[in-house]
């Protein structure tokens, strides 16, 4: 197994100490696939994978059954965790992200075996009435994906095009985020109400967190993820929960080792790390321009 940096702080020095220290605050954990599938990543850093192989997805999925987890929606999770007393209760909300024709024939099969539940983010631009492709995989089609409606599946919005939104103006962004949800609610006739952001969440961009959220709820969404690391928790903001992202590099001790919360401390780190290159930069500027004054 090749070494990983973030595996050995959360198994061996987060976990540890989690064991001896006081019972933290109750959060549920929101887990965060994209394909089922043994595509081999060649090339992609372990934590940057986005590929989980099926017979280790069934692994994952009896380890959540046998360890008594039952699966919510995220307007559940974003109303209990504004309750006083709330507590996690084995909750847990499975979400895929960029709506891969897997999910079909790969993982529902297996969530249905187990009695799961789950919420899929499609990019509306790469699902249509024949299979397209999104990054080099098929995605699903709309036939599929009101089939998958009504045995339970949610959906939710993954913007049209799955941009950069921190890299568009304002006007793209909006019509990324309300086509997107007219166009699956259209589609299938159910309530379209939880957004997943694509690409590095801005977590240090303050304003423009804010205004995202603004146009979000202007929208009618209720609801929504990104790729902050973490369970959430009584502080997460409802329109920006946070994920575990889990790929075929999860061996079973990582896996109960991100449920438990052990790698929570992976969002802070990059949030530290986020904070200082942005610091650094805004340096490297004053000094650009003071030489030029």
């Amino acid at each position: 197994m090749t070494f990983r940096l973030d595996r050995f702080a959360t198994l061996y020095v987060v976990s540890p100490f989690q064991r001896r220290a006081p019972k933290p605050t109750s959060s549920i954990p929101i887990l965060m696939y994209h394909s089922i599938s043994a595509d081999a990543e060649t090339g992609v850093r372990p934590y940057y994978r986005t590929s989980t192989s099926r017979q280790l997805f069934a692994s994952q999925m009896k380890c959540l059954h046998e360890n008594g987890y039952r699966t919510v929606s995220l307007a559940e999770v974003a109303s209990q965790l504004q309750k006083p007393g709330f507590s996690d209760d084995k909750r847990i909300v499975i979400t895929f992200d960029d709506g891969y024709n897997d999910f079909y024939c790969g993982a529902f099969p297996l969530l249905s075996r187990f009695g799961f539940s789950a919420t899929v983010f499609l990019p509306t631009a790469f699902i249509g009435n024949t299979p397209l492709q999104f990054k080099g995989r098929d995605c699903l089609t709309w036939a599929e994906v009101r089939e998958l409606s009504r045995h339970g599946v949610l959906f939710g919005s993954h913007t049209v095009t799955h941009p950069q939104l921190c890299k568009l103006d304002w006007g793209t962004i909006q019509t990324e985020i309300e086509k997107s949800k007219s166009t699956i609610e259209d589609e299938t006739g159910f309530a379209v109400e939880s957004f997943a952001y694509p690409y590095a969440f801005p977590q240090t961009e303050r304003n423009f967190r804010h205004r995202l959220r603004e146009l979000l709820r202007q929208a009618g969404y209720e609801t929504g993820v990104c790729t902050m690391v973490g369970r959430a928790g009584r502080d997460s903001d409802p329109f920006f929960m946070e994920r575990l992202p889990i790929n075929s590099c999860d061996d079973t001790a990582l896996f109960e080792a991100k449920l438990a919360g052990a790698y929570d401390w992976v969002r802070k780190s990059q949030y530290l790390v986020k904070t200082a290159k942005a610091r650094l930069g805004k340096l490297r500027e004053v000094k650009v321009t003071a030489s030029f004054s």
